[in-house]
């Protein structure tokens, strides 16, 4: 209890202490830092009074004593051969490849038959994306022929690809598919109508 009391009178007389005015009026010839906001510079590789001589703080030797030798580059392994280099590679990606969001006949028939695509319109990939049919268009949709079997909707569907069983299927079922395998910009602006007014 003793301690805390001296504790607390010592902190409220250091806090009246730094309210005080100061003694001398300020004028330029007094303006100053405050203590500890100006350091002094570290000055290495001056002697071995200053603690920092010769070795510079860096150690004898190693990687990490030499000049102008930053951090190594990811997969560096200290000069042995890297894994990424003694493993054989296969194959090669292509910048002009595309890829297509697929989508089966079974999936379009079950929203056809719950009531959220509306089969008595033409049938777009925006249609298909904002009913959640399909969760993303990279490149485009390309239909799949899983389900043709039991395929019965007469539709009218665009898109950019689809698969031979899919295309009999629909027109089978007394529907028509079209093909229409748009660019970045046209597809943007088809899902996005509204930015290209």
């Amino acid at each position: 209890m003793f301690r805390f009391a001296r504790f607390t009178s010592a902190r409220t007389f250091s806090t009246q202490a730094a309210i005080q005015p100061p003694k001398q009026p300020i004028h330029l010839g007094s303006l100053a830092d405050n203590a500890g906001a100006v350091t002094q510079r570290k000055r290495v590789g001056r002697g071995p009074g200053s603690g920092l001589g010769k070795t510079a703080g860096r150690g004898h030797k190693g990687q990490k004593a030499r000049a102008g030798n930053g951090k190594p580059v990811p997969g560096f392994e200290g000069g042995q051969t890297p894994l990424i280099k003694s493993i054989p590679k296969r194959g090669f990606y292509n910048i002009h490849g595309k890829e297509y969001h697929q989508l089966n006949l079974d999936r379009l028939q079950h929203w056809i038959q719950t009531g959220r695509i509306d089969a008595s319109k033409p049938i777009t990939m925006k249609a298909l994306l904002d009913s959640r049919c399909i969760h993303k268009i990279q490149d485009g949709v390309k239909l799949l022929g899983v389900g043709s079997e039991s395929f019965t909707q007469p539709i009218q569907i665009e898109v950019s690809k689809a698969s031979q069983t899919a295309i009999e299927a629909i027109e089978k079922a007394g529907g028509k598919v079209t093909l229409c395998n748009l660019n970045k910009l046209a597809l943007r602006a088809h899902i996005h109508p509204e930015k290209y007014m």
